[in-house]
């Protein structure tokens, strides 16, 4: 009778635990999606007119803040911005010191270009995130194409309809951590 009693009393004490998780889901979400280099992200965000949540879903999409990743088709860093693509912002911007192994490993240099070039696609796009979400993975021109061709017309709704699987993923991704950041972090 006593190990009944003492199985129903755990019982009781793991649902309400559990019970208090849920209640209090925004430090458990807090600790499920953090935020690291917060200050950079911020200043950088403000320098060029974007959102810091968005900067921060995707980072949390690219490399979850993890400096000196390098992806297989040789992004580079905690934005995993494309060597190339990082040179023509460099130059555009007129960045000074950017090397590929400043940009792979120090977090406010990829947030710094990555940023510019994030703002770059958005006024490419009209100002619509969806599409410049999507420019940042896929590139501005298979973007731009699909746009022009009737393809995908840029919207959340219907971003079922880009043809290429990993951006269509991509842009998901971005915008439930873009939506999950702006739920815990109010005033980031």
């Amino acid at each position: 009778m006593k190990v009944l009693l003492k199985k129903r009393v755990l019982l009781l004490l793991l649902l309400g635990l559990i019970t208090i998780l849920f209640l209090k889901s925004d430090w458990l979400g807090a600790i499920m999606y953090p935020v690291k280099y917060k200050a950079d992200i911020r200043a950088s965000a403000s320098n060029y007119g974007v959102e810091p949540h968005l900067v921060a879903a995707i980072i949390r999409s690219e490399t979850n803040y993890q400096t000196g990743k390098d992806s297989r088709k040789g992004a580079l860093g905690l934005m995993q911005i494309m060597p190339d693509t990082a040179d023509w912002v460099v130059q555009k911007a007129g960045f000074k010191n950017v090397t590929e192994d400043t940009l792979r490993h120090r977090a406010d240099v990829s947030i710094e270009i990555g940023s510019w070039y994030l703002n770059s696609l958005s006024e490419q796009f009209g100002q619509n995130q969806i599409a410049a979400i999507a420019a940042y993975n896929a590139g501005p021109g298979n973007v731009r194409k699909w746009l022009d061709t009737g393809v995908w017309d840029g919207t959340i709704e219907t971003v079922n309809e880009i043809p290429f699987g990993e951006t269509r993923h991509y842009v998901q991704r971005v915008i439930y951590y873009y939506n999950k950041y702006k739920d815990l972090y109010p005033s980031f």
